[in-house]
């Protein structure tokens, strides 16, 4: 029996040209999420999903399409869908790992560099007209060689920013359900600790946990006050890992020193509080946004999505 696959967002040429002539697809060319409604209309009869984060697949999602075997998202999160209830129904989970790893990585470092120094602050300066000479104490950013760093979240894009704060002699410290190996700790120079601990030494704290309830919030008013006022706190993870309202009250009264961040609680909304803040940098969810990391996912989730409907095990299973 021929097979089929509904493609909810925009992908590339590229990636679909991957799948063979005989399966048939149902493709929505745009990057608009759908509607619940229509989302369920065009999954049923559908063999397989290749969907981006912006889709939600939940048990009722599930439920009106029983023919459906394979979920393959364009993403290395998955809190987009509910693979409990995929489980349930025998629907495989896939997701797009280590392909974005270096990109994403390099990406959070832009912002902890940009947030330390200033530099959207100074663009806008220099764009002003207002520059008119050299000044000794204009915008005076944070050194960030051979400082501390602290990661929440140690797994592949974790260990990757860890990589690059070798090159500025920083102190790592971790913190993480599942501690690495020590061979890792020691090519890192990474130290595991306990969050408070984490919160109270870092001079930068990055965000590349997942998200689950333990996670929802996890800095919020009580552990932002446990930061240094001269923290850096970067978020390249999940929006709601950060509650937005207090990390906009700790920017504007000083509790810690500036922010960098990529996702926001409830995308494409910024929390109002932060938006005339100088002290934080934002980008719109870009951190995987280069030309060969978007294709190399697209491609990614396409192979996984053809595998499970070919009756092989997929590339990369959600665990």
């Amino acid at each position: 029996m021929p097979k089929s696959v509904f493609i909810s967002n925009v992908l590339p040429q590229a990636a679909r040209d991957l799948i063979p002539k005989d399966v048939s697809v149902d493709y929505n060319e745009t990057d608009t999420p759908l509607p619940k409604t229509e989302l369920m209309t065009r999954l049923r009869g559908k063999d397989g999903l290749i969907c981006q984060i912006v889709t939600t697949v939940d048990d009722e999602v599930l439920a009106q399409a029983p023919s459906l075997r394979v979920v393959a998202n364009v993403a290395v999160g998955y809190n987009n869908i509910d693979v409990a209830a995929a489980r349930r129904r025998g629907v495989v989970v896939t997701n797009t790992p280590d392909v974005l790893t270096e990109t994403t990585a390099d990406f959070a470092w832009a912002l902890l560099m940009a947030a330390a120094r200033r530099v959207v602050e100074a663009d806008h300066f220099a764009r002003s007209g207002r520059w008119t000479r050299w000044q000794w104490d204009l915008l005076w950013g944070a050194d960030v060689h051979e400082k501390t760093l602290g990661i929440i979240g140690f797994g592949r894009i974790g260990r990757a920013v860890a990589r690059r704060a070798l090159g500025f002699d920083m102190r790592v410290l971790y913190h993480d359900g599942v501690r690495a190996d020590a061979a890792t700790e020691r090519e890192l120079r990474a130290a595991p600790t306990d969050l408070a601990t984490l919160l109270r030494e870092s001079d930068f704290v990055t965000l590349h946990t997942n998200l689950t309830p333990e996670t929802h919030h996890l800095i919020g008013e009580r552990t932002l006050r446990t930061m240094k006022r001269s923290a850096v706190l970067v978020n390249a993870s999940r929006g709601p890992v950060v509650d937005e309202a207090a990390l906009a009250r700790a920017l504007r009264e000083g509790g810690i020193a500036a922010a960098g961040l990529d996702v926001f609680e409830e995308e494409p909304t910024i929390h109002p509080d932060l938006l005339p803040l100088a002290n934080v940098v934002m980008a719109p969810h870009i951190a995987s946004a280069s030309r060969e990391t978007r294709l190399a996912m697209a491609t990614l989730a396409v192979k996984n999505c053809l595998a499970v409907l070919e009756g092989k095990p997929p590339l990369t299973p959600v665990p």
